[in-house]
């Protein structure tokens, strides 16, 4: 079975974002101790793992449309534009194709309480993720993998093959 979408959007997210938003480390080794509790610390990782649960966070339009906020609280790194409802929740174990690139389709993400936050006010709205668990079983968005590398592009063709 064969499908083809649009890939409409790439995001990312940049390590200078506290910084950017004119934090500095002191203060947000103080909102650490703060939200864990004391003993808690900063500290540099200078390991390659920057991903939460596989390198790659996909979504489609369908399922944003479905949640009904905006999509960057789901912090995908591609978004698939004309998919149909909640369509990616067949997905699991497929493949898209955009180009030559080939990604895996792990599992649908298990959301967690960063979709909470606004992403340009950082005001929480909890009710975002309370609904993520009542209406799609706290998972949205797929968790990918590359299987063969190359360049994706918004406008980029995609195919849900395998």
């Amino acid at each position: 079975m064969t499908a083809s979408y649009t890939c409409a959007a790439r995001t990312g997210v940049s390590s200078r974002r506290a910084r950017d938003r004119g934090c500095s480390v002191t203060e947000v080794a103080h909102d650490v101790v703060a939200a864990v509790g004391a003993g808690a610390r900063l500290v540099r990782d200078d390991g390659v793992e920057r991903f939460d649960v596989l390198p790659l966070l996909v979504a489609t339009d369908g399922a944003i449309r479905a949640l009904g906020t905006d999509r960057r609280r789901l912090r995908p790194n591609i978004v698939i534009a004309g998919v149909e409802g909640l369509a990616e929740r067949t997905w699991e174990g497929r493949q898209l194709k955009i180009g030559e690139v080939v990604i895996g389709v792990q599992d649908l993400r298990q959301r967690c309480i960063m979709t909470t936050f606004h992403p340009d006010s950082l005001e929480q709205d909890v009710d975002v993720l309370r609904r993520i668990n009542r209406e799609f079983d706290g998972r949205l968005a797929l968790n990918c993998y590359v299987v063969s590398p190359g360049a994706v592009a918004v406008g980029d063709p995609v195919e849900l093959v395998a």
